[in-house]
């Protein structure tokens, strides 16, 4: 047995124990194959985590870089409150439309605003409304800014808020302090300010799975 094919049985399995798709999940993600999305949306199990870490946190509002589908917008509403708050930031209008059929199917539209445009320019923007801090930040848009977003999420948090950045390890090309791709440099430099910024204490964990060799960094802002 190939590793893939193991690491998607072990995927299966713990999927279809701990965090099993229903009609609403299922539909995000074959509504999604059906545009022709990429396929790089999170797995069940990353999304269950998502959840989780946003339950922990007592989440009642969560920013998120990069809809795509809604599959992980999905995940993570679902921790929200009934007047929780989620502004997901997706820069093809295609995506979001397909988006927001899918957190609408999913009875998640009173909670969740996905606005469309590049993040960089729909974050000032948000700032400019001085919402209350979130809770818990996802990234997981255009790798070349990554560092860029976790600037962004500092200012939109607060002491306690939880930054997550994910598929940070490139298949474990961001080991290459030579590489000249936008998407290493950007998340090394991701890495770098969450190792070098005063406010930030933060780890990252490499992961297998169906969707292959990959992981995702976590960071608690500090007061």
């Amino acid at each position: 047995m190939s590793s893939s094919q193991r690491w998607d049985d072990v995927d299966f399995y713990f999927s279809s124990h701990l965090a099993p798709d229903d009609d609403a999940l299922q539909a995000a993600l074959r509504d999604s194959e059906a545009a022709q999305m990429p396929h790089v949306n999170v797995t069940a199990p990353q999304g269950k985590l998502l959840r989780l870490l946003a339950e922990m946190q007592g989440a009642r509002a969560i920013l998120e870089i990069g809809t795509l589908g809604g599959y992980s917008t999905i995940w993570l509403a679902r921790a929200l409150p009934a007047d929780g708050r989620l502004i997901s930031l997706e820069y093809s209008a295609k995506h979001a439309e397909i988006a927001t059929r899918n957190i609408a199917r999913a009875g998640l539209d009173k909670v969740v605003e996905v606005r469309v445009g590049p993040a960089l320019e729909s974050l000032p923007k948000l700032a400019d409304e001085n919402p209350p801090p979130f809770d818990l930040v996802f990234i997981d848009a255009d790798k070349a800014n990554n560092a860029h977003y976790v600037e962004w999420a500092l200012r939109l948090t607060r002491a306690g808020s939880v930054i997550v950045v994910d598929n940070v390890v490139r298949g474990g090309r961001v080991a290459d302090s030579d590489s000249t791709e936008p998407d290493i440099q950007g998340t090394r430099a991701a890495i770098e300010l969450i190792a070098a910024h005063p406010r930030l204490s933060g780890t990252a964990i490499q992961t297998v799975g169906s969707k292959g060799y990959d992981g995702f960094a976590l960071a608690r802002v500090l007061a």
